[in-house]
């Protein structure tokens, strides 16, 4: 493999973070490398459960919700691509008191900045998803225009969208390194050789912490892992099932073609991205719980990824105040797939040096210096 000598951006991470960064600034004119060290897509973004949404507590992640979910609705035109977008909708059951208030809040809020989210009784809930059990519910949340896509087909569409115009992405190419000189951003050393380039963007997920290190920028990224699961096929599956999420244990399912995709946090944290049998205990009595009509519904496979979390569970966007040149967009606990469109938009128009239509001022990592955390409460 010959790199460029030369490069005006270089994205680390070919992930749907990345591939929308490479696609926008290429767009626009920039040439823009992107550098994955092994398949497109095949971090955490491969791993994802594809939902898309703008129900959230945070003002700034409602509006990247929203706008994302706008460019996946017409993804077939720009950048191009078929990637089996389902709106049925998102819905949340609330068992605990003072999760139904902070929805109800969170409800308010969507429905200002547009989002016609609207709060339900557990019934409601339990006739718009048949096969969960409301026993100890106590409301829904529920939003009709979210719901879900293919991450992988996400993923391939960018990357086509950005080589049209231009952008030069490299599979199987290892960053070993970020040159400084005084401050200020001068290459990237790789396995296959050095790119000169005076902008870095850090897109590498769950492996932004280590990314962050070779430029001297601390970017506090840990990673988890997270099991997935895809059910045999269930019998009088609904047409419109929505993403259905037990807001109190983190269960959730949609349908993934004759079956279901479930998926819910791990009881133990780990960083290793193998499955682990001890997570279908908990899963199997938590199914038998609140959706018992799937229990005797048997997995056709499951797999894990690595699921990125900050210090608030809300995005690291913004270039770096210590490295001239160091940009990043990571830490997104768990709603980075979904962001993707609107924080590639973000992104170009930060290297652009021109404001973008979303302020994300707020979700700069030097937040935590200043102590000023901003927690996004509606996680899954």
């Amino acid at each position: 493999m010959t790199l460029p000598g030369r490069a005006e951006v270089v994205v680390i991470g070919g992930g749907a973070m990345g591939t929308s960064i490479a696609f926008h600034l290429a767009e626009a004119g920039t040439h823009v490398l992107l550098l994955e060290r092994d398949e497109l897509g095949s971090g955490s973004t491969g791993k994802a459960a594809g939902g898309v949404r703008a129900q959230f507590s945070d003002p700034v992640n409602i509006a990247l919700g929203a706008r994302s979910l706008r460019a996946f609705e017409r993804f077939a035109e720009r950048p191009g691509g078929e990637i089996d977008l389902r709106r049925h909708g998102y819905l949340f059951l609330l068992s605990d008191p003072a999760d139904v208030a902070e929805f109800e809040n969170s409800v308010r809020l969507q429905n200002e900045l547009g989002v016609p989210s609207r709060m339900l009784t557990a019934r409601e809930a339990g006739q718009l998803a048949p096969l969960v059990s409301v026993d100890g519910v106590l409301a829904g949340a529920f939003s009709p225009t979210d719901g879900h896509c293919t991450p992988d087909a996400v993923v391939q569409g960018y990357a086509a969208g950005a080589r049209r115009f231009g952008g030069d992405l490299r599979r199987h190419c290892a960053v070993e390194g970020i040159e400084v000189s005084g401050g200020v951003i001068t290459g990237v050393r790789t396995d296959a050789g050095t790119v000169a380039t005076s902008t870095v963007i850090c897109a590498a997920g769950a492996w932004s912490a280590e990314v962050g290190a070779m430029a001297g920028v601390e970017l506090p990224v840990r990673r988890l892992r997270r099991q997935i699961l895809v059910t045999e096929p269930v019998p009088g599956l609904p047409d419109r099932l929505p993403f259905t999420i037990d807001f109190s244990t983190g269960f959730y399912f949609h349908d993934e073609g004759p079956g279901l995709l479930m998926g819910m946090p791990d009881p133990v944290e780990s960083t290793e991205s193998r499955t682990d049998d001890r997570w279908l205990d908990g899963l199997a009595d938590t199914v038998a719980r609140r959706a018992p009509a799937l229990a005797s519904i048997g997995a056709a496979h499951r797999w894990a990824g690595l699921y990125e979390l900050s210090p608030d569970h809300n995005a690291l966007i913004g270039a770096s105040s210590e490295v001239d040149g160091f940009l990043y967009a990571t830490g997104f606990s768990g709603h980075g797939f979904l962001q993707s469109p609107a924080v590639g938009e973000v992104v170009r128009d930060l290297v652009l040096g021109r404001p973008p239509e979303v302020d994300v001022a707020g979700f700069s990592v030097d937040r935590f210096a200043r102590a000023a955390h901003r927690p996004e409460r509606n996680l899954v």
